[in-house]
């Protein structure tokens, strides 16, 4: 039989790993529509672009991390996905079966769940608003969209799920390599910044949005591990 994927986890773990990350976020995410640092980043960028999102075609921002993330991702998953399945003929990765499922699972999952979110949040790109040379009103992370308003697919931030989606890779080193875990997670948080701050120079999305990905991501990897 194939050991399972995980090990018991104590309730001081589970508060470590559960808690204080979810702690942390809600503490952290209403300040920042309360300090409105969202605009104030924004602003920020906008202005350095003497009133442009100057990085927004730009060939480091859109091709090299946006698309090039992008297909990284997509790369992954389909390598993941012939693990798996030489994992039912080949001897040498039975016992890692369980862990690559796991890993592949959270994956579509945490993808699936951010692109769900989008249809019900309402919520704009930075570069739609009127404040930033587009059309529509800023509502805030806890407002309505306004009347005769298209919404929005902009929350949370789909780019910066290509990394954090891969949270999983931490628990299953943390089962298999132990010595690996810290740069598991620490691969993955670089990663999710470079991709979630390539689209906030952009105009594409708000630090808000960012930070709420994150969030899911690690909520789905460790309810799922």
């Amino acid at each position: 039989m194939n050991k399972p994927i995980a090990q018991p986890i104590s309730p001081g773990e589970l508060q470590q790993l559960l808690g204080w990350p979810t702690l942390v976020f809600l503490l952290i995410f209403p300040g920042i529509d309360w300090l409105g640092l969202d605009l104030k980043l924004a602003d920020r960028i906008y202005q350095w672009g003497n009133g442009a999102w100057v990085l927004r075609d730009h060939w480091v921002t859109t091709t090299l991390i946006h698309e090039g993330g992008r297909k990284l991702t997509g790369f992954f998953l389909v390598m993941l996905l012939a693990l798996c399945a030489f994992s039912y003929r080949h001897n040498g990765l039975k016992k890692f079966r369980s862990a690559l499922w796991y890993l592949l699972t959270v994956a579509v999952f945490c993808a699936l769940v951010i692109n769900l979110l989008k249809e019900f949040t309402a919520m704009d790109c930075p570069w739609d608003l009127g404040r930033y040379g587009g059309n529509k009103l800023y509502h805030g992370l806890f407002g309505l969209p306004g009347f005769n308003q298209t919404p929005g697919r902009c929350f949370p931030a789909g780019h910066a799920s290509a990394a954090y989606a891969w949270f999983g890779a931490y628990f299953v080193a943390r089962l298999h390599f132990p010595k690996f875990q810290n740069l598991a997670i620490g691969t993955v948080i670089t990663l999710g910044l470079i991709f979630g701050v390539a689209q906030q120079l952009r105009g594409a999305h708000f630090l808000s949005h960012d930070l709420c990905t994150a969030w899911l991501c690690w909520i789905i990897a460790c309810g799922a591990y």
